[in-house]
């Protein structure tokens, strides 16, 4: 019997090897490793960024006096997407009282600042809970009552502080400080994620951060908060070297905090108002939490 020929489209492995096993070659037809991409359309976020950009800068310095009415406008786009994510979930939030409220917490914040937004809040909730509890009681109720007191505490209540920051000496240049620090949070931590990634930060939560990308963000978010306070001289340039890694760390929480919120729901963007960048509260969510950080380190540094 002449043996049977060995068989030249299998490929060879050294001895001991097992197939898939760390050290041995990817068999044949199996695609090889890819460096992670960049996950949106870039052709689609750059210029909708530098347009959103545009239009801060318009507000805050061309035509100061809209720059409540753009604040007011961002944050009822933004409840209005929460409202419907949470609806996705099960829980119904009245969107009327939540909308009364926020805009009501927008005037009071301008005409009496910090007193003002606190007693806003406060008015706000009551009335959410008193729309609620008149359509039905009971656990459900509850829930959609805690739903709302969260809508009304995450995006209203953070957002104001911008206008507590606009208020200030120099107010327009702390809050392009505080909208600046998680924008170059997000683009250093893109720019190393994508170039360097290799090791998760919370994978179970967001599968595309990583140390490699958080890393990035406060090197370029410290690096944006000095130099802003150099050229700008609205506070020493040393309080970067604290304001810069806090926002960056506060940005990346809010940024794990919302990608948590949306993989309970199920969903992968809060809207899609915005090309390449997911909806209005996509795109705030870090300066959410931002906005207050800085006027209270300000408070406290300066």
């Amino acid at each position: 019997m002449v043996p049977a020929a060995p068989d030249r489209t299998a490929p060879s492995l050294p001895d001991g090897a097992v197939p898939g096993a760390p050290g041995a070659e990817p068999a044949a037809g199996t695609p090889a490793a890819k460096r992670r991409g960049p996950g949106r359309d870039l052709r689609a976020a750059i210029p909708v960024g530098i347009g959103l950009v545009v239009v801060l800068l318009v507000c805050l310095f061309a035509v100061p006096v809209v720059f409540p009415a753009f604040i007011a406008l961002a944050l009822v786009l933004a409840v209005l997407e929460l409202t419907r994510a949470l609806s996705a979930g099960g829980m119904r939030v009245p969107v009327m009282p939540v909308l009364v409220g926020v805009v009501g917490m927008v005037v009071t914040t301008e005409v009496f600042r910090l007193d003002g937004l606190v007693v806003a809040t406060a008015l706000a909730v009551c009335v959410l809970i008193l729309w609620r509890v008149t359509e039905s009681m009971g656990t459900v109720a509850l829930r959609d009552v805690a739903a709302g007191v969260f809508t009304i505490a995450w995006v209203p209540f953070l957002g104001c502080f911008s206008l507590l920051l606009f208020d200030r000496p120099d107010g327009a240049l702390l809050v392009l400080l505080a909208f600046l620090v998680p924008v170059a949070n997000d683009t250093g931590g893109f720019i190393a994620g994508v170039l360097m990634g290799r090791h998760p930060m919370a994978p179970s939560i967001s599968p595309k951060k990583s140390w490699e990308g958080f890393f990035g963000s406060l090197v370029l978010g410290t690096a944006a908060a000095v130099v802003f306070l150099v050229f700008a001289d609205t506070a020493p340039w040393w309080t970067g070297l604290v304001i810069g890694p806090v926002l960056v760390i506060i940005s990346t929480c809010g940024d794990l905090a919302e990608s948590l919120l949306k993989r309970d729901l199920g969903i992968k963007d809060m809207g899609h108002m915005l090309p390449g960048h997911g909806g209005v509260l996509d795109r705030i969510d870090s300066i959410l939490l931002a906005a207050p950080a800085t006027f209270i380190l300000l408070e406290v540094l300066v």
